[in-house]
């Protein structure tokens, strides 16, 4: 698909974050888009911002750690909008805390909806689109995906699974000889309302992302392109780059830094509200839209995602300059 228009959509997590972001770009381009998350005002909201924009949109209340709430979700949009093009995995869920202050049901509770609600959904989506032949799974996944960090170990270990499943997959596909695709999105920091609902324990303070702090709707454009592009993975922003990269040349460096920084680092100067609700087991009921708190300093460009859509035409001019280069000096010689 070189263009999304007319094409059906569904999007899980679509009412906050990313996943709203994505929704409405979706609908801008002309897609019909199936917005599913838990039961809130921000999922109505999101339909009402595509349509608001002449697009068409459903919603569609689903608790993706239910695979019974996920199926019946898919039969209801191709009943409704149509047989799906493009599944987008995005809805999650985690817990700020060390390893030792969180309980084992969280523990569950975050894997069921990051890790085994992108795995519902992909197979909800591989029913319908491997009879047809074709189709696109989205997986969004996160720099944490290959570089885990403190106080996250139950999103990181969801993500880093997710990346698992999505290459096993991959595999078993072309196996197949099936033109169905999957790839996956590995996204950087981000403003978010993520951080003012999630689940917080043994922390003094307020969660903020990781610094530098990007606006969702890079990671939306980003999501949109790899529908349309055939790349195994497109990694958002030059710090997801930096982090992937590198964790893979230096671990133990990594290790050393992180446990020095970023403790701190994912802390804000704002005391966490004794009255402070979280989405871990039950929604908040109130649209908190695609936005957190941070974008007085989040980015709204990312030159190496703009590159990077690019990079066959950057590597040819590459080459081109290096093979200038030494041909240049073997005529000095």
């Amino acid at each position: 698909m070189s263009d999304v228009s007319g094409k059906v959509v569904v999007i899980t997590g679509a009412s906050a974050g990313v996943g709203r972001a994505t929704a409405r770009l979706f609908g801008a381009r002309g897609a019909r888009v199936a917005a599913l998350s838990r039961e809130n005002p921000g999922l109505d909201a999101v339909v009402q911002e595509i349509e608001a924009h002449g697009g068409r949109a459903l919603a569609i209340p689903t608790d993706v750690a239910d695979p019974e709430q996920v199926e019946a979700a898919a039969d209801r949009v191709e009943a409704e909008l149509g047989p799906i093009d493009v599944w987008v995995n995005d809805a999650m869920a985690s817990i700020f805390a060390r390893v030792w202050d969180i309980e084992p049901e969280e523990f569950h509770r975050a894997t069921q909806v990051t890790y085994l609600g992108a795995v519902h959904g992909t197979m909800a989506a591989l029913r319908r689109m491997r009879r047809r032949d074709r189709g696109v799974i989205v997986n969004v996944g996160s720099a944490l995906a290959y570089r885990a960090i403190p106080l996250q170990s139950a999103y990181c270990g969801s993500k880093l699974a997710l990346r698992g499943f999505t290459d096993s997959l991959r595999c078993e596909l072309m196996n197949d000889g099936s033109n169905v695709r999957v790839t996956m999105v590995h996204l950087p920091g981000l403003n978010t309302p993520q951080f003012t609902w999630v689940r917080v324990r043994g922390l003094p303070n307020v969660p903020r992302p990781v610094a530098p702090v990007y606006q969702p709707e890079i990671c939306a454009e980003a999501i949109v392109w790899a529908a349309t592009h055939k790349r195994r993975e497109t990694w958002v922003a030059a710090s997801t780059v930096a982090t992937i990269l590198g964790n893979m040349v230096a671990p133990s460096v990594a290790d050393w830094y992180l446990a020095r920084t970023n403790v701190k680092g994912q802390q804000s100067d704002t005391p966490l509200p004794p009255d402070h609700r979280d989405y871990l087991f039950d929604p908040v009921g109130e649209d908190r839209g695609a936005h957190g708190p941070y974008g007085a300093e989040a980015k709204d460009v990312s030159w190496q995602w703009r590159a990077s859509k690019h990079r066959r035409a950057l590597l040819g001019a590459a080459g081109a300059v290096t093979a200038g280069a030494m041909a240049a000096g073997l005529r000095r010689r």
